[in-house]
């Protein structure tokens, strides 16, 4: 493995775990009240999505575009 497929693996696992944890915490019955309630998520929940979305992407974008893809 070249130096830039690790940390894009990384990222893109974690990427995927913190996206698990924002589905979990969306499905739980406080956050389905609050989302009842307010019409939004509660800020942990958004928090996992943005951070798992944002690591996914770049993890996604290092396998595609890292120094390998130019080598």
């Amino acid at each position: 493995m070249t130096k830039s497929i690790v940390p894009a693996l990384v990222l893109l696992v974690v990427g995927l775990i913190l996206l698990f944890f924002a589905y979990q915490s969306s499905q739980s019955v406080g956050d389905q009240v609050t989302e009842a309630v307010t019409g939004r998520f509660t800020d942990s929940t958004i928090w996992f999505l943005i951070l798992g979305a944002a690591a996914a992407v770049a993890g996604v974008g290092l396998l595609l575009f890292g120094k390998s893809a130019r080598s």
